[in-house]
This record gives structure tokens, sequence and C-alpha cells, in this order.
């Protein structure tokens, strides 16, 4: 492997945080220590995703195995010194050790004469806002590769380094997004009878919100409502005209998303009909849930085992991941990895004191190495 000390690229790339697709400086620096390594790289996929491709074996289809490069939109609380040198953005989800750890994998297996099977290394943009996965997608991304396989992984907080984490089947939530827009009449503070209290109907919606889970959904779904924020057009001495509602929905299944979307649209008209005023329900979908296709798994399980140890069966985990996109064109398996028990390690993922565990490096390039080679 050509010599280059991962540690430091990871915490130059740390401290040089870029966001969404805006990611010019972190995606150079990635491609260009991957044509050093003797790599074929095609930039600008889906605007600055990254494919590098080492071609070996007889078979023309190769698997994938891919990483994302965008940080988050969040100030940094850590006193680290590589901490982030840009106000407002901070690789708080360590998705500057993904790329450090696929890049290492990269370059070692060009060096490795072991290997028999084409692999392409993927480096994907904004996975945090859901959309980096699509325009690679869009771009041609399977029409330009021949990819059989694609595989993901994630830095699990809290898990001891060395340890991996997966099931066969949904393994990550979808992520369903909602606006309400509740429209009143607003008026003096001291005379509320003159108009039509958008707040008052607001809350109300909040406050009935919270039985889709308990009464719409049965208990053996996952179903998560949560009203995230509340902003209205009124002042000290003005009632409000508007009330904006928005927040977060997560579940596993399509029924789970279809009855959350429906019974919310009932309870803001109702409430809203009830009180005289009236609504607008925006609705959408930013990440699909995440499904592992059961052969994928089994490899990627034991290509961890070779590494250290992994639960198999994990159980279904609340978050979302854009990899889930990928997986519905392709078969292919998505794990966790440990990332340290103590400190910064172990803080919360998108917490502003979290670093990612450069002791976990070795772990992941070890495991994306068995993976690539394990047919």
């Amino acid at each position: 492997m050509p010599d280059l000390d991962l540690v430091a690229f990871r915490r130059d790339l740390h401290a040089h945080p870029e966001t969404g697709f805006n990611l010019k400086r972190t995606a150079n620096a990635i491609a260009l220590e991957l044509e050093r390594g003797g790599l074929e790289v095609t930039r600008g996929i889906g605007g600055s995703g990254i494919v590098a491709t080492l071609r070996r074996g007889e078979d023309a289809e190769g698997v994938a195995l891919r990483a994302d490069m965008d940080a988050l939109p969040i100030e940094e609380a850590t006193s680290l010194d590589y901490r982030s040198c840009h106000p407002g953005r901070f690789h708080g989800c360590g998705h500057d050790g993904h790329s450090t750890m696929l890049l290492g994998a990269a370059l070692r297996l060009a060096q490795d004469p072991n290997l028999d099977q084409t692999v392409h290394f993927l480096f994907q943009p904004d996975e945090e806002n859901g959309t980096g996965a699509a325009a690679m997608i869009a771009d041609g991304l399977f029409d330009r590769f021949a990819i059989s396989r694609i595989y993901g992984l994630h830095n699990m907080p809290g898990m001891p380094i060395g340890s991996f984490a997966t099931q066969v089947g949904p393994f990550c939530a979808f992520e369903d997004n909602f606006e309400i827009r509740v429209t009143g009449l607003g008026g003096h503070a001291s005379m509320p009878e003159k108009g039509v209290d958008p707040i008052v109907t607001g809350a109300s919606i909040v406050t009935q919100l919270q039985t889709i889970t308990s009464r719409s959904v049965s208990a053996s779904d996952h179903c998560v409502v949560s009203v995230t924020d509340f902003k209205t057009d009124g002042a000290r001495n003005i009632l409000a005209s508007n009330v904006f509602i928005s927040g977060d929905c997560r579940g596993f299944e399509a029924h789970v998303s279809n009855t959350i979307e429906r019974r919310m649209r009932a309870i803001s008209n109702g409430i809203c009909a009830a009180q005289g005023a009236s609504c607008e329900v925006h609705y959408s979908t930013s990440f699909q849930p995440l499904v592992n296709d059961l052969d994928a798994t089994a490899m990627a399980v034991r290509a961890a085992k070779e590494i250290g140890n992994i639960d198999a069966e994990y159980g279904r985990v609340g978050f979302s991941e854009d990899f889930a996109a990928f997986l519905q064109h392709r078969p292919g398996a998505f794990v966790l990895m440990g990332n340290g028990t103590h400190g910064p390690h172990a803080m919360p993922l998108h917490n502003p004191g979290y670093d990612f565990n450069d002791e976990a490096i070795d772990s992941g390039i070890a495991y994306w190495c068995a993976l690539a080679k394990s047919g």
C-alpha cells in the first residue's frame, strides 16, 4: 500500500468538513490518493461522487463497496487539535472515517495479488439529506459500472472496536417528513374573539398527532411520529395568522407510512374545521427502509468474523440510511461497526461532541478487504 498516513488523512478531512454535494476539497483529496494508488478513477458521478475500480479476475461484473463523504451542518463542540475550521460544519457522523477506511482498503487491495474479482469503490455525496445515492444512480451508476452486489457500513458509538452488527431483511427505518401550515385569522392579542387563533389549533394538532402511534398503528409495528419544529408569524401583542408545524416519521413497512400520512391529514383537517381554520399538509419520503439481502448478508457476516465478532441478529435500528436506495437496484448488505465505548467515540452520532475513533480504521480496512476477496 502506498505510504499514506491514514490517521492524518482522516483528521485532515475532519478539520475541513464539507456538506451535501459541495465536496470539492474532500472528493479531490480522495480521488488523488486513489489515482496515486493505481486505481481507475471516475469523478463527478452524481455531481461530486467518485467510483474507483480495480479490474481483476475473469468476471466482468464486480462487487461495490460504498462510503459516504459529507459532513453535518452543525457546530463542533470538541477541543480536538483537528477540530473543524469551518463554523457550522462538522463531521459528527463519522463519514470522514468511512471515507478513510474505504480509501485504505482500495489502496491495500490494489497491492494484493490474491484479489481475483473486480471491485468498485463508491464514495457518495449527500448521504445526510438522502439524495446522494439517487443522484449517483440517476447519473448511470449501474449502467456505467457492472455491479453485482453492493455493501455499506456505518460506525456505531458505544460498540467495541472490532465488533460488527447486522441482520437479514429490514435493518434501517424509512424516514418521512411532514410540514403542516395552519391558517387562521390574526389580529390584536387583546381581542382574540375577533380572530381565529392558529396557535391553539396547531397545539391541538401536535397533541393529536401523538395518537397515531398509540391508536392507529399496531404495537407490533415500529412507528415514530415526532414534531420537531413549531413556528408562528405572531408577536407579543399580535395574534398569529399562520402556524408552521414540521417533523419526522420512522418505520419499516409501507403500510405504516401510509397510515401515518392518512391519519395526519385527517387529524389536521378535522381539527382545523372544528376551529374555523384551514390547513395544508405536505408529506414526503426522504429515506426508504434499508433491506439486507439474505446471501449478501451471509457474505458480510463471514467477512466480519475474520476480523472480530458480529451479531448477525442485531435487530432493527430506528435511524435511516441513504444506502437503502442502492439496495433497491442491487442485492447487498449494510453493517454497523464498533467505534469504541468511551469518551467522544461513544457519544451519539450527530452529537457536537462526537468523534470518529482512529483505532477503528484498521478494523474497517480489514473488513472491506475480507469482503472484497470473499467472492
